[in-house]
């Protein structure tokens, strides 16, 4: 069938059992459902009661000929019948309750009230040429009267709630019981068409919506209140058609699903062979109403028995509204239509190879389907995946679909395994929760170590070491080894697995051979400090920076004579470690600064001069004469400097670089006069010294000392700009000592008065307070004595009477305790007298 073929709404199913016994001696004439059971009535005037599964409940021999109509009440416990004789019988199906008539004329219709099990509605309607209301009344009497004559044949009625609608030859009407008012007629469209042959079909959608089918028209019309300022002498009720369209085909019955129909039509074709008009299958339909037309949602051609010889009026279709459930009857068949369950959807996607999304479904619906489990359509579609070599996919969904079980897992690797498609399982194996037998992961590796070096690197590095036997494994990479003893891949990987066999050792040994990156991260993870010892040459090979970091920081496991005689015939390798060592500390490797001075100045001359400013520990002149068998200036010059030969220093600045800015420099860190003048002389011949000597010694040596000395006539370039530049720094040294000058007496009064408020404040004298000579509290207890007390600003208190005698003549007396420590004016006296 065609891919894009979209899905059925509906399902059907042949009703079988008792049907199909009685279909194969009788026909079926008329059937009529309520949600509890079946009436089907047959041509030989047998009424069958049937379960939804088509066995016999019940029967009746009504009459001896065709049953027309058979009506139920909505408590299914009445039952209208009436035949093709005339025959109408209305009858209770668990009481004594019966009616019986026998008409002159063929009886179509027979209708009972909704309600019929209530005493006051006991009222059904019959309709052959007239249609007649009975009422039972007084003394249990049926009294008949006449709704509707004078139409032709009453066709058809259906009853709901309050209103009934009948169809005669000329159109539709429908009667409001309560006012006994007639309030719509609906014409038929299509008059040539036999209204015997075909009829028309009613159908109430709720109990304000009936629905037409005649023909090939089909109208919806709503019964509507009148509003009262147009009531006149019109019905309180009106009707209104809101849809109205025509179909393809003559329509056998309609009924309501949601906002949808469906539609039983019969179908006329032109036969190929003969070219002769004749009986197709019936066609069921699903349509959505618009307003002057319809959408067809679905359409489904119906394979009934006896289809060829039937005709329009032979079908009917008739609905339980509760279950959604479409009875198609034929005279040789019934046929069950249901709405597709989630179940049936399913079915109809694995049916179109739809795997995924019929998965998707079940996921969903997992707590409605019956039928399907999620497991059996996920393996389906792995199998799907597999025969259409989408190997990568159906190895992902794998991961999803089997979950835990370890017993599906393993059945499905061993089915890769068969077609040659391990790879594609390898990388969505569980690893954890659950885990396979070793044996699976074994078999994986293997497969890859055959064809695929890169990949089985990749596993190793992914899975834990656990799930596989290692031994076996490092064995057979062993074997390949023997063939390509070079493979870095194979070797990188057989480094992991001594690391997971906990043989580090092994593994060290491999990671270093490769230079691996992962070799500092595998010392420090296992402490393998003891087995580096005698590879220190090779680590710092490899990577210098990291290998000095790490011996640097793990000194308690290798010390630093170690690494110092390791690197022994290595210096360059030896200079990185001493160096990065007296960065951190100047003190630890004392013991190689002199061997470092050598070092520095073979493999690092930039950081010499640094070094032996931070060393208190290099030998000078070991120092001195490295400097100056290589001829390092600036080294030797702070090397003489340092040993205090500050002249040969500044001589050697101003022959050897002859740099006049640094040796004034020099000059200014010394700070030493005889230095001053033996830059004036070495540089009073020479201009281009003299003018940087004026531009800079200003502020460290009188400028006349170098003016006076200067040769008359000699040419100094921009002697000008020096002078000036002289005269500036001289003004400027003038205004910096006035206003320190300033701040100093600024500060000085401002101490001052806070000096003097402090002494101002008041002092607190109470019980505790001792004299300082005779230690006994200062004031006395009888307070209504007389006392003097002298307090002085140091907080020292003094008995008057205690205090020794001054041997100065000044009036001013001092705190003797403060005076014998030296203490100044602060501890002079305040006195207190009472």
């Amino acid at each position: 069938e065609d891919e894009s073929e979209e899905e059925p709404k509906l399902k059907y199913e042949r009703l079988s059992n008792g049907v199909t016994e009685i279909l194969q001696k009788d026909a079926a004439s008329c059937m009529t459902v309520h949600e509890k059971f079946l009436a089907l009535g047959t041509h030989y005037g047998k009424v069958y009661l049937l379960d939804v599964q088509g066995n016999i409940t019940q029967k009746f021999d009504v009459s001896p000929v065709k049953i027309n109509q058979i009506s139920l009440d909505e408590s299914g416990e009445h039952m209208g019948v009436c035949s093709e004789d005339g025959k109408v019988q209305v009858f209770g199906l668990y009481s004594a309750e019966e009616f019986h008539e026998t008409f002159d004329c063929p009886i179509k219709i027979v209708a009972v009230h909704p309600q019929f099990v209530r005493s006051h509605f006991k009222q059904f309607v019959t309709g052959g040429k007239k249609l007649l209301l009975y009422e039972r009344g007084w003394m249990n009497r049926w009294k008949p009267s006449v709704l509707h004559e004078g139409e032709g044949n009453i066709r058809n009625v259906k009853w709901r709630g309050h209103l009934i609608a009948w169809a005669n030859n000329m159109g539709v009407k429908i009667l409001d019981m309560i006012s006994k008012q007639r309030i719509t007629n609906v014409p038929r469209d299509d008059i040539s068409l036999r209204p015997d042959m075909y009829p028309c079909s009613l159908c109430w959608k709720d109990n304000l919506t009936l629905i037409i089918g005649w023909g090939n028209s089909v109208k919806i019309c709503s019964v509507k209140e009148r509003h009262a300022s147009e009531m006149r002498d019109l019905p309180n009720r009106y009707v209104e058609i809101v849809f109205q369209f025509d179909t393809e085909f003559y329509i056998s019955g309609l009924a309501p699903i949601c906002d949808q129909l469906v539609i039983l039509s019969y179908v006329k074709e032109i036969s190929d062979k003969t070219a002769v008009e004749c009986c197709a299958r019936p066609r069921l339909d699903i349509v959505q109403p618009l307003p002057e037309s319809c959408e067809e949602i679905s359409s489904d051609a119906l394979t009934v028995r006896g289809f060829q010889e039937n005709e329009c009026r032979d079908y009917h279709l008739e609905y339980s509204e509760g279950e959604s459930l479409f009875y198609i009857i034929s005279p040789r068949d019934v046929v069950v239509a249901k709405e597709r369950d989630q179940d049936d959807h399913i079915d109809w996607l694995l049916e179109k190879k739809k795997y995924e999304e019929a998965l998707m479904a079940a996921e969903i619906s997992q707590k409605t389907i019956k039928k399907h489990k999620i497991l059996d359509i996920g393996l389906a579609y792995v199998n799907h995946l597999v025969e259409k070599g989408e190997y990568d996919l159906a190895a992902r969904k794998c991961q999803k679909i089997l979950g835990k079980n370890t017993e599906l897992w393993e059945f499905e690797v061993y089915k890769f395994k068969e077609i040659g498609q391990l790879k594609a399982i390898s990388p969505y194996l569980p690893r954890r929760d659950p885990v396979l037998k070793p044996l699976i992961y074994e078999m994986v590796l293997h497969e890859f170590l055959e064809s695929d070096y890169e990949g089985f690197a990749t596993l190793i590095k992914e899975w834990p070491g656990d799930l596989y036997n290692n031994t076996i494994i490092v064995q057979a990479v062993v074997d390949h080894l023997k063939k390509d003893p070079q493979n870095r891949t194979l070797l990188r990987t057989l480094a992991e697995l001594y690391t997971y066999d906990q043989r580090y050792g092994r593994a060290l040994e491999i990671y270093l051979t490769l230079r691996h990156k992962d070799v500092f991260q595998l010392i420090h993870k296992h402490n393998l400090f003891s087995s580096i010892r005698d590879k220190i040459v090779l680590l710092m090979d490899f990577d210098s920076e990291k290998a000095v970091d790490m011996l640097l920081d793990n000194e308690d496991k290798i010390s630093i004579d170690r690494v110092v005689e390791e690197l022994e015939n290595r210096p360059e390798l030896q200079h990185v470690y001493l160096h990065k060592l007296f960065k951190r500390d100047h003190h630890k490797g004392q013991r190689y600064h002199e061997k470092q001075i050598s070092l520095y100045a073979e493999y690092d001359r930039p950081n010499l001069l640094p070094f032996l400013r931070d060393s208190t520990h290099c030998p000078l002149e070991k120092a001195l004469e490295i400097c100056q068998q290589r001829n390092f200036v600036e080294e030797t010059v702070y090397l003489l400097s340092r040993m205090g030969n500050s002249r040969s220093a500044l001589k050697m600045i101003m022959e050897e670089l002859q740099d006049v800015d640094k040796a004034i420099e020099f000059a200014k860190e010394q700070d030493d006069g005889e230095l001053w003048e033996d830059l004036i002389l070495y540089s009073i011949d020479k201009p281009p010294f003299i003018t940087g000597l004026l531009n800079n010694i200003g502020t460290h040596v009188d400028p006349i000392l170098l003016i006076h000395r200067i040769k008359e006539g000699m040419e100094i370039p921009n002697l000008r700009d020096s002078l000036v530049k002289i005269l500036q720094d001289y003004n400027l040294q003038i205004l910096l000592r006035e206003g320190c000058k300033k701040i100093l007496v600024a500060d000085s009064l401002s101490l001052l008065k806070k000096m003097h408020r402090s002494q101002m404040k008041g002092v607190l004298v109470d019980e505790e307070n001792i004299c300082e000579s005779c230690l006994s509290p200062i004031l006395p207890s009888d307070a209504s004595k007389s006392f003097n007390v002298v307090v002085f600003h140091c907080r020292h208190m003094f008995h008057k009477e205690c205090i020794p005698v001054s041997n100065t003549v000044s009036p001013v007396q001092f705190c003797n305790i403060c005076s014998a420590k030296h203490r100044g004016p602060g501890s002079a006296i305040l006195e207190m007298k009472k």
